[in-house]
């Protein structure tokens, strides 16, 4: 048969885009059967501006469909997309009516027979792991019989919907076959597309998880069983993929990668034995299930970053989402991930039902202590309501539309704002389309909580120390402090607190609140100008030439200080509190202790040393305009005492050239 396998149109400027793994699959048991399969990813085409945007779209995209003149069409839908597909597949329908249209994916496999009653031009679909009950599917049909013997398979048959049994998982994913990317565009093309760096592929490592958090179809969809591909088998694919794909750099698709200790070490044993370390990858993890040790391996074998699911910092939330992880191993893991090379990003959750603000306050306090350790990325959201999961099954009758959470974003086609028929078939039916609508909290109203989720981070990157501080001097819950500052910020700039606002803002904000900050917690202030100028510092980037001095022209030399360095005179001994801030400690009283700093950002890292006053001051009058020796004589009569003026001069030099060696200095000699 002639199978075009779909994958349905998504644009979110945050998110790239890579081939559809799972329609590979599926087109390669249809191609080793002997049928005539294509992958069409829609998102790709959207991307390169092959398809137009607009209300236009879904007409387009099925025409698009058609001229393959497909005898099935089979779409790949997760719950952003599900409105989508449903159009477009209505729209094939009428332009190639012999087709049949097949649904499969998380969200079709738990709504599959409401699905098959409310849109009557979908003929099946296809429930759980896909790529038996598919081949069984096209070999039935190019037959001409009727699928009633193809377990996992909702259906359509005259008036009637049938629903199979289910089909019982596979027990070895090894005898599925590699995945033939040859049947989807070239992996350069999406990397050109979505403008990335490298060419990257996703590696299926493997399926399930077993652990219940009530929000998660991910567990339900795979019945809590977890099966790995072999590793060998993995490591030729990644071979595979670099020397016939072009791939640089792998997203690994399995959330229990670290469940087994052995297994990732056998995997990066065996990556580094194949030369593939190089490559870059990306997975994720668990806070239990890794350490010092471990960390280091992942790294040595191309580990980049991974994802940790913080979810909460409440031990109530905790209990009700079912997540059997200690939050109190957050901060030593990320220092353990941080020192191995790896980035960890973190993702938190806000809003879930049964909470109250003690539980959101807990867990931004959570988040700030992530951002006062640093070189992490926050990734906070609202509870999303998928189909097959608890909070589906249990608070449906709850749901409610006010704002759009992480999985409702992506199919704003219509200048920036969701297509009328869009809204109108997700109006239609909550629980078929639940990821587009909300659980109300008995903490915050929705609105906030969206604005939380969206724009807390940039506080966690940016001044997690100072706001932390803050909110102790005041004796105010974060979630509050931070209304104040979003109305503050919103008061100045029309946009919402983006990390330009943000800098720009928070300062003016602090200073606006010296008359309610107590005595004792002065060095609040001293912290907003610490954290400030390691924002200054980073900004630039660090410089690419070496600080190689040449003398040549050494007697016109107009030194200037580095663009990714910044100093700071400060009242404090910033290193004490900073060391507090970081083992979860906020007190007051600090003694006045006098200290300067130069902060330096380079190779992704922010460097904090402290320096004496000569230095300082020497630093402070390199700015690109003084010739070097008239900045030397006018140190002379604050630093050299005990010497004469002409060595007091050629020690500066001596300095001067010091601090170039360290990269202090703008390598250019004339700026």
């Amino acid at each position: 048969m002639k199978v075009s396998l779909v994958f349905p149109p998504f644009h979110h400027p945050a998110l790239y885009n890579l081939p559809p793994l799972g329609l590979i699959n599926l087109a390669t048991v249809a191609r080793l059967a002997g049928h005539e399969a294509q992958v069409i990813d829609l998102i790709l085409e959207l991307r390169e501006g092959q398809l137009p945007g607009g209300q236009s779209l879904y007409r387009a995209c099925a025409e698009r469909i058609a001229a393959a003149k497909p005898e099935v069409v089979a779409f790949g839908a997760q719950c952003t997309t599900y409105p989508p597909t449903v159009h477009i597949a209505r729209e094939v329908r009428r332009l190639v009516p012999e087709a049949r249209i097949v649904l499969g994916g998380h969200n079709a496999s738990f709504v599959a027979r409401q699905t098959l009653e409310s849109f009557s031009w979908i003929d099946a679909v296809v429930r759980g792991e896909g790529e038996e009950t598919f081949g069984e599917l096209l070999d039935v049909w190019a037959r001409a019989g009727t699928p009633g013997g193809v377990a996992g398979l909702s259906w359509r048959s005259g008036g009637m919907i049938h629903e199979n049994p289910d089909r019982p998982l596979l027990d070895d994913l090894n005898v599925l076959p590699l995945p033939d990317y040859s049947l989807a565009p070239a992996l350069e093309r999406y990397r050109r597309a979505c403008g990335l760096s490298r060419a990257i592929a996703i590696l299926e490592v493997g399926r399930g998880c077993p652990h219940r958090c009530v929000y998660c179809s991910e567990s339900a969809l795979w019945r809590r069983r977890c099966r790995t591909f072999a590793v060998e088998r993995l490591v030729e694919e990644m071979t595979r993929l670099r020397d016939l794909q072009g791939a640089e750099c792998f997203l690994l698709a399995y959330d229990q990668f670290t469940a087994e200790r052995q297994f990732v070490e056998n995997f990066c044993r065996q990556v580094m034995d194949a030369g593939l370390h190089r490559l870059g990858w990306y997975c994720i993890s668990r806070l239990d299930t890794v350490d010092a040790d471990l960390l280091r391996l992942m790294r040595a074998a191309g580990c980049e970053s991974l994802c940790y699911g913080i979810d909460s910092g409440s031990a109530r939330t905790l209990a009700f989402i079912r997540k059997q992880i200690d939050p109190g191993q957050l901060g030593q893991r990320v220092r353990e991930t941080t020192a191995a090379g790896i980035v960890p990003t973190l993702s938190f959750v806000v809003g879930f039902p049964e909470e109250e603000r003690v539980d959101i306050d807990a867990t931004l306090l959570l988040a700030l202590q992530t951002g006062i350790e640093g070189n992490s990325n926050p990734l906070m959201q609202i509870p999303t309501v998928l189909p097959g999961t608890e909070l589906h099954a249990r608070y449906g009758p709850r749901l409610v539309r006010e704002v759009d959470s992480y999985f409702a974003q992506g199919i704003e086609f219509d200048a920036g704002r969701r297509c009328r028929e869009d809204e109108e078939l997700i109006d239609s039916d909550p629980l078929l389309f639940s990821s587009f609508y909300n659980l109300p909290s008995r903490a915050l109203p929705l609105p906030e909580l969206e604005l939380l989720a969206a724009e807390f981070p940039v506080i966690v990157n940016l001044y997690p120390k100072t706001f932390r501080i803050l909110c102790a001097a005041l004796e105010t819950p974060p979630s509050i402090l931070f209304v104040r500052l979003r109305s503050f910020a919103r008061a100045e700039a029309a946009q919402g607190l983006t990390p330009a606002v943000c800098f720009a803002c928070f300062p003016r904000f602090v200073a606006g609140l010296a008359d309610q900050v107590p005595g004792a917690w002065r060095h609040v202030f001293d912290m907003l100008t610490y954290e400030s100028r390691a924002i200054e510092a980073a900004r630039p980037g660090a410089p690419s030439a070496a600080g190689n001095a040449d003398l040549s022209g050494v007697s016109t030399w107009r030194p200037a200080v580095a663009k990714n360095l910044a100093l700071a005179e400060l009242a404090f001994d910033m290193e004490a509190i900073v060391t507090d801030l970081r083992a979860g400690k906020v007190r007051a009283d600090y003694p006045h202790s006098p200290s300067l700093l130069v902060f330096r950002q380079a190779e992704g890292r922010l460097e904090v040393s402290a320096v004496n006053a000569f230095a300082h001051d020497l630093l402070r009058r390199c700015d690109g305009q003084a010739v070097w020796e008239d900045i030397a004589r006018s140190l002379y009569a604050r630093h050299g005492a005990g010497s004469g003026e002409e060595q007091f001069v050629s020690d500066c030099r001596a300095a001067l050239m010091q601090l170039r060696q360290h990269q202090w200095l703008s390598p250019h000699p004339n700026p």
